[in-house]
């Protein structure tokens, strides 16, 4: 096989930008052909040049697609879009099929100009994608469409657009589709969870979550996002999901990650289990014993209100662990009577949980969640400042 030459077989693909090309191409062989072409800035005789289209690569975008593309359920079913000089490009028809034919050029007037295999090609969207593959064995068969002799202000355009144009999807949406999925995976326990936390009339947070991110029709009082209650839940199952979702579908059984784990992620044991019944209990116990002790702060969703919103929520699910270690060493479940023990020596009243004293945002979160650290670090006597 000549590897300075790539056929592919195309469908050609009419849109108001113009022609492209729909092809099917291995990852190691778009490798060869393709230049990764970032936007930067270069000086010329004191004028600024804007070179390139692309974004700078993201290694931690990279390596974590890398991870991704090694899982048993991995695909990327969406085309990258490559541009390639025009100069390389010819077509013809094999057994009566239609090949795009990509090769490199030389001049044959000037022998100066050349394009190598390596650089016929330029990236258009889909860079960390491809990237991902480089320097590994994995090798799939990538949708791929292609322009051929797209000057670098229609790449540009098209490049904008097609990201512009991307909305992202709701969180809480993805989440709840992980229902659908037959495996076992973080993510599904967490959101079957949150589904049970809202639905079962002994929850305290019955009819508080927004199941798909936004209000339910004909529903008041929701003030959190599902989204915001799964990403409180999943850190203390894993600490990568993507990795224990691949467990899950290659072997369904996971491993024992011992003691020290379990004073990170106080939730993996029932999880590896399969006893997520008694990780719904203990957060039923656990905010059932807030809600006890600042039953008007629960129950208000006025303006201000901060207890059963993200704020509230982020600072009272960071110190569950704190909580939950303090009254066992070993996966239990406690009862609703032990967290009460803990949340009883507060001097926190009802009116004390407003924007004023927790703001919005990180450092409210922040405030509160030391507020209820003092509870087992100094047993409540400490007098912190409320910020």
């Amino acid at each position: 096989m000549d590897k300075t030459t790539l056929s592919l077989e195309y469908t050609e693909v009419a849109q108001n930008v113009g022609t492209f090309y729909s092809c099917t191409v291995s990852a190691q062989r778009l490798l060869e052909i393709c230049q990764f072409d970032f936007r930067q800035i270069k000086e010329n005789n004191g004028v600024k040049e804007f070179l390139g289209i692309q974004r700078p690569l993201k290694e931690d975008r990279v390596k974590e697609i890398r991870k991704y593309i090694a899982t048993e359920d991995a695909c990327f079913p969406t085309s990258i879009v490559i541009s390639v000089d025009e100069r390389c490009a010819s077509f013809g028809e094999k057994d009566g099929r239609k090949l795009l034919v990509i090769r490199p050029y030389e001049d044959p007037v000037d022998p100066r100009i050349i394009i190598p295999f390596r650089g016929v090609a330029t990236i258009i969207d889909g860079q960390h994608r491809l990237k991902a593959f480089e320097g590994t064995p994995i090798d799939w068969d990538l949708p791929v469409n292609i322009f051929v002799g797209a000057d670098e202000g229609t790449q540009a355009m098209i490049f904008s657009k097609v990201n512009l144009a991307q909305t992202k999807v709701n969180k809480s949406i993805v989440y709840d589709l992980f229902s659908l999925d037959k495996g076992r995976s973080p993510e599904k326990t967490s959101h079957e969870i949150v589904v049970n936390l809202n639905d079962m009339p002994e929850s305290p947070f019955n009819g508080l979550i927004k199941r798909l991110g936004s209000a339910t029709d004909g529903v008041f009082g929701e003030t959190l996002s599902q989204a915001t209650v799964v990403k409180g839940i999943l850190p203390y199952i894993t600490n990568d999901p993507l990795i224990d979702r691949d467990i899950g579908r290659r072997i369904g059984v996971w491993p024992d990650r011992g003691p020290k784990d379990f004073e990170k992620r106080i939730f993996y044991p029932f999880f590896r289990q399969k006893e997520d019944h008694k990780i719904l209990a203990i957060l039923i116990n656990y905010f059932g014993a807030i809600k006890e002790c600042w039953p008007d702060a629960w129950a208000s969703n006025g303006k201000g209100a901060i207890l059963t919103r993200t704020n509230g929520f982020n600072a009272s699910m960071r110190f569950l662990r704190d909580a939950y270690l303090h009254l066992t060493t070993k996966p239990s479940v406690p009862d609703k009577g032990e967290f009460l023990s803990i949340f009883k020596r507060s001097k926190l009243k009802d009116q004390d949980f407003n924007t004023e004293n927790f703001p919005p945002g990180s450092s409210g979160a922040s405030a509160l969640y030391k507020r209820f650290f003092d509870l087992i670090e100094t047993g409540g006597t400490a007098s912190l400042p409320l910020e």
